[in-house]
């Protein structure tokens, strides 16, 4: 976990040991099921861990921030920041069973009481969420599009609820169809090269005129 700890001193050993345990669970199961690429699951420290705890970086949730997982697949990005948020709660949803079947098996391995994971399609769902996070899930206008109606209007955050969508590559032309919306370059903070062209996208509430 040396990756982990030169960017996030803060966390504690109790933490680490929750993240390096979570890496062993999913090494693990992922020879019987795709949880994540095996290309690149030996490192999963630096490209899956690091990539999650990233949105720490742009925001740090408040107690009983309620957080939606869009498209979790092994529990990424929601697990590494539940672990590191334990008073926010999470919803990881996937519409593939087989992987959220999973998805529950570690997080009761790693004693997590703030995150429920469950086989869901977004449609289905009548919650209202602080934030909505995903990573590489779908085009940033159609996560906008399914999110209708899932975010809550009043913020208890620094920032507004609204949206958090890891992505790579060039978005000019995705983000052309978004009219709000901050970039934080995450090779601004982390210097390997896999964040060379990674970026959070953050758009805050975009329904919050229908709301009022």
């Amino acid at each position: 976990m040396n990756v982990i700890k030169k960017y996030f001193p803060q966390i504690d050993d109790n933490q680490i040991m929750k993240l390096s345990l979570f890496e062993k669970l999913i090494k693990d199961w992922n020879k019987k099921i795709n949880l994540v690429s095996r290309k690149d699951v030996e490192n999963f420290q630096l490209n899956h861990i690091l990539h999650s705890l990233s949105i720490s970086k742009l925001i740090s949730f408040s107690p009983k921030t309620n957080i939606l997982d869009l498209g979790t697949g092994g529990g990424l990005p929601g697990i590494p920041l539940a672990i590191i948020f334990p008073q926010a709660e999470f919803h990881l949803i996937d519409r593939k069973e087989k992987k959220i079947k999973v998805v529950n098996k570690i997080v009761k391995e790693l004693k997590l009481t703030n995150v429920k994971a469950d086989s869901y399609d977004l449609k289905y769902i009548n919650t209202k969420y602080d934030f909505i996070i995903n990573r590489a899930v779908s085009s940033t206008d159609n996560i906008i599009r399914i999110c209708n109606n899932k975010i809550n209007s009043i913020s208890v955050n620094k920032i507004q609820n609204g949206i958090i969508c890891l992505k790579g590559g060039d978005l000019k032309i995705e983000l052309n169809k978004v009219k709000d919306f901050k970039i934080l370059n995450l090779n601004e903070i982390f210097f390997e090269p896999f964040f060379e062209t990674k970026k959070i996208i953050y758009i805050p509430n975009p329904y919050i005129r229908k709301d009022n």
